[in-house]
């Protein structure tokens, strides 16, 4: 060990003991199209885990030593790492967590490229094209149990919440544990975090041994949100709408924690879908709920969904403040609905194939400064495709404070510059002044610098 940086050698315990040739050839392509770049970035926040930044940026110039390799052996593979952070391994061992999250991300990275990307099969230009190349990836991770029954909460939340928050989230984790239902998050942090620690107590009182803690994640966010050591399913998908479908597609019940931008580009995704009239008929259960102080933070949320959504909106989801056996308990009840329902449509269990998600939900948003300046956010279309945009104006937010590529594109052009419906905008500048006075924009002890202006919010 030297200045806490450990060069070592690291063998697979679970996954992807192989590759070919050409794959251990493009993982050490360093070229611009090459896989090095992106496996060496996501496993540096695998192995950081526990040394939060919600910069990539950050991160990245912090570890600039770094690096990873593919050693191919005649049984095998093994990875080389130089100049790995010490805190990744215990007694000069790698921790056993860390290491099965290290050959998660390598074998999502090659799967991606390999079968979905370059493959002329899926056609990521269609709905059912993309919709299908999420099922194949959460199908290639075994992350789907086609004979449980649903059972699957996906947990959505801030990274950077207050420890009363945090202590909520798992409270009502454990209340859902002690149901036997199963756990999915964005995998880091916070609220991402606490549900899956206080399941994992309520299955050991339960002694339910199928607990599963799903992490579901992409490589512009993984730096931000580095996933906590409870995940014992992580699954990375190539871009941030393709993981938005995985959590939509894969999830029975959905609770929403107080968070940030990312969490406001959540719920939008969901109402968005929601609202399209070919879901109108789907049992779709839909919570938000906070610590009795956090009561104020969805207040201000359901006032921006209801003066730019409408009541309509306002219809899918339920507040629960202050209460984790009723949020359980209602989830508990939302399951048999969802199975009634997949059984007499004939649904599969573990993926949602009957859920119509238009192509402004699937589509890459790239938020560059002119796409970002081009979003049409005003009342002029259907709710759906409003929640379309306005979700994509989150995304950006999201990639100017956390992303590698999104930071960088404010440091050489400026922030990014959002207009629209005077009304519409001058809602969106309270919620979001209103996250950035109560620290949701940043982890505790950051100043936050904006990488926005919204233009006409009078």
């Amino acid at each position: 060990m030297k200045n806490n940086l450990i060069d070592t050698l690291i063998t697979p315990k679970e996954h992807l003991a192989v590759l070919s040739k050409l794959e251990v050839e493009r993982l050490l392509d360093r070229s611009q199209g090459g896989l090095h770049s992106i496996f060496r970035n996501c496993a540096l926040a695998v192995m950081t885990h526990g040394n939060y930044t919600d910069n990539a940026r950050e991160l990245l110039d912090r570890n600039q030593a770094f690096d990873i390799y593919i050693i191919p052996q005649a049984r095998g593979i093994k990875l080389k790492v130089k100049n790995a952070p010490a805190s990744a391994f215990v007694d000069g061992k790698i921790i056993q967590g860390i290491n099965e999250h290290l050959f998660s991300v390598l074998r999502d990275i090659i799967f991606a490229s390999d079968t979905i990307l370059d493959n002329p099969k899926f056609n990521l230009e269609s709905t059912t094209g993309i919709t299908n190349a999420v099922f194949h990836v959460l199908r290639n991770a075994h992350a789907l149990r086609p004979t449980s029954p649903p059972n699957m909460i996906v947990c959505w939340g801030g990274h950077s919440i207050k420890p009363i928050e945090y202590a909520y989230t798992k409270e009502v984790g454990y209340q859902l544990g002690l149901r036997e239902l199963n756990i999915c998050t964005g995998c880091g942090p916070g609220a991402m975090k606490g549900p899956m620690k206080g399941a994992q107590t309520g299955h050991a009182k339960q002694r339910y041994e199928k607990g599963q803690y799903l992490g579901i994640t992409e490589p512009g966010i993984i730096a931000a949100e580095s996933p906590n050591p409870i995940v014992n399913d992580l699954v990375i998908l190539p871009d941030i709408e393709k993981r938005l479908e995985a959590f939509i597609r894969i999830g029975h019940g959905f609770i929403v924690f107080p968070g940030g931008v990312g969490t406001t580009e959540e719920i939008l995704y969901i109402l968005g879908i929601l609202l399209h009239p070919k879901n109108a008929f789907m049992p779709f259960p839909l919570l938000f709920t906070a610590a009795e102080e956090s009561r104020e933070y969805f207040s201000q949320i359901d006032a921006f969904i209801g003066e730019t959504l409408g009541e309509e909106a306002q219809k899918r989801y339920e507040i629960i403040i202050g209460d984790p056996e009723q949020v359980a308990q209602k989830m508990a009840k939302g399951m048999k609905k969802v199975k009634t329902f997949r059984k007499e449509y004939h649904d599969a269990y573990y993926y949602n194939w009957l859920l119509t998600i238009a192509p402004e939900f699937q589509q890459p948003f790239i938020p560059t400064h002119e796409n970002m300046a081009n979003l049409q956010l005003d009342q002029n279309q259907p709710s759906h495709k409003l929640a379309a945009n306005l979700r994509c104006a989150f995304s950006g937010i999201v990639s100017g404070n956390v992303k590698e590529d999104g930071i960088q594109a404010i440091e050489e052009h400026g922030l990014f510059e959002l207009s629209g419906d005077p009304k519409i905008m001058q809602r969106m500048d309270a919620l979001l002044k209103s996250f950035i006075h109560q620290g949701r924009m940043k982890l505790p002890g950051t100043t936050y610098t904006p990488c926005y202006k919204i233009i006409n919010a009078k």
